[in-house]
């Protein structure tokens, strides 16, 4: 069974996926700085603002489950080379959009891209690396898609300021053009995964699976509810200034970038359960923490510890669901990392949605230590998890069951 598509070596494979995911992050990003351009040149009311960002996450959820069945298919290089059309695509009609209709018709297909980049890209790592190693390369990919999280605002303020509201996505095409040449050069076609696929109901059928993707959405929610509450929290406690509060958020960001590769490596060697475990733990007791805090040090120390611990919660997710359809006898990469981004987008989306409605009920303390016990009661069922054993015949060295 071939793993590793034709004259494609793993480090020329974790450097195109790593790129792609670098350049969709930062694009995304991009646009945080110019809303309020967008804001008054278009006449955008609030609410308008919002659907921007919710279009976004409604294309991802409506494209990856296709896509991703479609890699299992047809082979993961063409639906990854598609996500071309929509990331160049996006990045015109950016800079050229006169009206609201064509920015919400660029954010559409930017999700729509990122659906197939995601699906694909991490499809590609599950087959070009082997268990024992697979766990650092998704979290390398990732640290390069969190540097992206951490470049775009500065960058795309800097660009604005120096040369105008369309020179962030001009530098964007740049990106984008060396990311095709990545993926065109880089990566070769390869057959079809063979074996048989498996569906919807047969990953949510596997525990091992669904409680993965759980915790995904766990995870993708706890950043959600912090963005959305702990910055309105601060600044009426501690009167902290907006680039305060970016920089305590980027400082969680440069943590969690730093450490990703880290815990994906440990993973690789002592098993996906024990580090989601630790991290899942150290959620319970630090989420609640910024909210009993009085000062600035202290709540950015809070912050950089969370950034840490996202690493323990996120890293080990993909692989351990990679080697989870693996056992299953299956190459359906495609399918499962579909469902990983559905339930991040879900995680995402309900994450603001739980967060605002515990602060106006319980307050901010009590909203985080809810969400903290949240995390506490996710270890029963991880609890019950067994480790993944390695079907015959694969370089997965995992312990049996």
């Amino acid at each position: 069974m071939r793993s590793v598509p034709r004259r494609t070596s793993p480090a020329a494979l974790l450097f195109v996926v790593g790129l792609a995911f670098f350049t969709d992050s930062i694009l995304y990003y991009l646009l945080v700085p110019l809303l309020p351009h967008y804001a008054k040149t278009l006449d955008l009311s609030q609410m308008e603002v919002g659907l921007l960002f919710g279009v976004y996450a409604a294309a991802i959820l409506a494209g990856t489950w296709p896509l991703g069945r479609l890699s299992d298919r047809i082979g993961r290089r063409r639906p990854f080379l598609w996500g071309l059309l929509g990331l160049g695509t996006t990045t015109l009609l950016f800079a050229f959009a006169s009206s609201y209709p064509l920015l919400l018709l660029a954010r559409v297909l930017q999700g729509l891209a990122a659906a197939a980049t995601w699906t694909s890209g991490l499809a590609l790592l599950a087959e070009g690396y082997p268990s024992e190693r697979r766990g650092q390369a998704m979290a390398t990919a990732f640290a390069a898609a969190n540097v992206g999280v951490l470049l775009g605002p500065p960058v795309s303020g800097f660009l604005t300021e120096g040369f105008g509201p369309r020179s962030p996505f001009f530098f964007a095409a740049g990106l984008a053009l060396a990311d095709a040449a990545a993926r065109v050069v880089f990566l070769r076609e390869e057959d079809p995964p063979s074996g048989e696929r498996v569906g919807l109901s047969g990953l949510l059928g596997n525990a091992t699976v669904r409680t993965l993707a759980g915790a995904m959405a766990l995870g993708a929610a706890l950043w959600a509810v912090l963005e959305s509450t702990l910055p309105l929290h601060l600044d009426a406690t501690l009167g902290m200034r907006a680039s305060e509060i970016g920089l305590l958020f980027a400082a969680a960001a440069l943590a969690h970038t730093l450490t990703s590769p880290l815990m994906g490596r440990l993973s690789d060697r002592f098993g996906r359960l024990p580090v989601l475990r630790v991290g899942f733990v150290l959620a319970a007791f630090l989420v609640p923490v910024p909210a009993f805090l009085t000062t600035k040090a202290t709540v950015a120390l809070s912050m950089a510890a969370l950034g840490v611990t996202a690493s323990f919660v996120m890293s080990p997710v993909s692989p351990g669901l990679a080697d989870a359809v693996e056992a299953m006898g299956t190459r359906s990469f495609g399918s499962v990392f579909s469902l990983v981004n559905v339930a991040y987008a879900v995680g995402m989306m309900a994450g603001p949605l739980a967060g605002s409605a515990l602060v106006e009920a319980v307050g901010m303390r009590g909203a985080l230590a809810a969400t903290g016990v949240a995390f506490a009661l996710y270890l029963v069922p991880l609890g019950r998890l067994k480790p993944v054993a390695a079907p015959p015949g694969t370089t997965a060295t995992l312990p049996p069951r």
